[in-house]
């Protein structure tokens, strides 16, 4: 088969595209054709070896994609070959064929096709998580989202308007500011500025924050009593917080990883069935996303690092 790989970590120069060996299934694997493979700044960062990968040889990126199922294990009871599926956790996914755990492959219904599928696997589930385990808002109330238009602000801002929630956020461009408000964000401000910040001070039950170096301003925009969820440092580490000055303004700081509650089967295929009837009520549209063959995969790594894309980008074998 033809997959998408590297031998030493670097630039993505060290990238590979060319023949290696096809997987071979274990009896409680299926193997997945893919259809279309998401690419991640995780991969960015496992490529320069900033992030754990998989041992492999070669090195095999990517963790996410959906396809359609080509062969299943002796034990498999939750797939049948010709079923389309994704997976959103299961390594060396840049190629034609992974071998995929059973109860990590999750069915996709008739109207999400594979292409829609990984356009939103993981960050859509990242936001499912976000908004009802971790910030669980009551309808109606003010909540902001840092970098309201990246991969999980998109659908998580479009998850809480849903939900009934009055949506703002910050945005790095005049075009991601547009997008937010087209779904339905009630105001943008400019993340690269703070003079706005002092007259939205005290006002939002729970501020949602991704880029982590934001954290002391998130803290500042919550009322009495409300929390920040923090779920990433896309914009650097976050400085240390005294629990005691939270303590004083009855303000919380919640934390998780999807990989705690993403634990089985049966959750995958929960969490799944909610994220995709937000898509079948016709409530979240996505931007379209940019779609590069496999064997481009150096362009699409550039495309990616140097902050071009504003939808998901994707590798189709």
């Amino acid at each position: 088969m033809n997959a998408l790989y590297f031998e030493k970590f670097g630039d993505r120069e060290v990238l590979q595209y060319g023949k290696i060996q096809r997987p071979k299934i274990k009896q409680d694997e299926i193997l997945v054709k893919t259809e279309y493979i998401g690419l991640n700044f995780a991969d960015i960062y496992r490529r320069r070896g900033e992030y754990y990968i998989e041992k492999h040889i070669p090195y095999i990126n990517g963790y996410e994609a959906a396809g359609v199922v080509e062969a299943v294990g002796a034990k498999v009871k939750n797939q049948q070959i010709g079923e389309t599926v994704l997976f959103v956790d299961v390594p060396f996914a840049n190629a034609e064929y992974v071998a995929v755990p059973s109860d990590r492959a999750i069915r996709l219904p008739a109207t999400i096709d594979s292409k829609l599928a990984a356009s939103v696997g993981l960050q859509g589930l990242t936001a499912d998580f976000l908004a009802h385990d971790l910030g669980q808002n009551i309808r109606d109330e003010k909540v902001f989202i840092t970098g309201i238009s990246g991969g999980v602000g998109q659908l998580l801002s479009q998850i809480l308007i849903a939900d009934g929630l009055a949506v703002y956020g910050s945005a790095s461009s005049a075009e991601k500011k547009s997008l937010a408000l087209a779904h339905g964000v009630r105001e943008v401000f400019p993340s690269r500025e703070t003079d706005w910040v002092e007259s939205v001070e005290g006002q939002f039950a729970t501020v949602y924050d991704g880029v982590g170096s934001t954290l002391p301003q998130s803290l500042d925009l919550l009322k009495h009593r409300g929390k920040v969820v923090f779920f990433g440092m896309a914009g650097g580490d976050p400085i240390k917080v005294d629990p005691v000055t939270l303590m004083s303004e009855s303000k919380s700081l919640l934390t998780g990883d999807l990989w705690d509650y993403l634990t089985s089967y049966q959750e995958r295929k929960l969490r799944s069935e909610r994220l995709f009837n937000y898509f079948e009520q016709g409530k979240i549209k996505i931007s379209e996303p940019t779609v590069f063959s496999l064997a481009d995969g150096k362009a699409a790594h550039e495309f990616l690092e140097i902050g071009k894309s504003i939808g998901k980008v994707l590798l189709k074998p």
